[in-house]
């Protein structure tokens, strides 16, 4: 199965739709976001993925209101507990626990975002994958990934 990743859009509404089209171009079935939309309005771009949304609220996250209400109950705190084509996930947005889930081995994949900053490792038969930032505003440079859960091979997809 193909999943986006995404985390840190921070109301880069531009870099948001070019996430948007990647997914739906790259034919994902699920599109994760580890935290940090800020603001609700931010579906009104998610609303036209192809694939089904989940994602978890970021320390950035103030309209919790409105981001429940938008994304119908799809965002959820952390951390967020889940299988995904038969592995165990964990998302999480802030990095300071990722070393430990990572090497406890209850978790196939560790999804996380906050720190800006791409990056796919493997521990052990773990998966530590942060897509990096969507917003582009610290770095740079806006970033996604694209996981393939069978092989556990991801892809950072620099969008511009």
């Amino acid at each position: 199965m193909l999943v986006g990743i995404m985390s840190d859009s921070h109301d880069n509404m531009d870099n948001l739709r070019r996430a948007v089209t990647v997914f739906n171009k790259r034919g994902v079935s699920k599109v994760l976001h580890a935290g940090d939309f800020t603001s609700g309005f931010t579906f009104r771009v998610l609303r036209d993925l192809e694939a089904e949304f989940t994602g978890i609220f970021g320390n950035n996250d103030g309209d919790i209101y409105l981001l429940n209400k938008h994304s119908a109950g799809r965002i959820f705190k952390q951390p967020y507990e889940f299988m995904l084509d038969g592995k165990k996930v964990v998302m999480i947005h802030e990095h300071f626990l990722v070393k430990a889930l990572t090497t406890s081995g209850l978790y196939d994949i560790v999804i996380f975002g906050h720190t800006h900053a791409a990056l796919k490792e493997m521990t052990g038969g773990t998966l530590a994958l942060n897509p990096g930032e969507l917003c582009g505003w610290l770095h740079g440079s806006s970033t996604v990934a694209v996981l393939d859960t069978n092989s556990l091979e991801a892809e950072i997809i620099r969008l511009g």
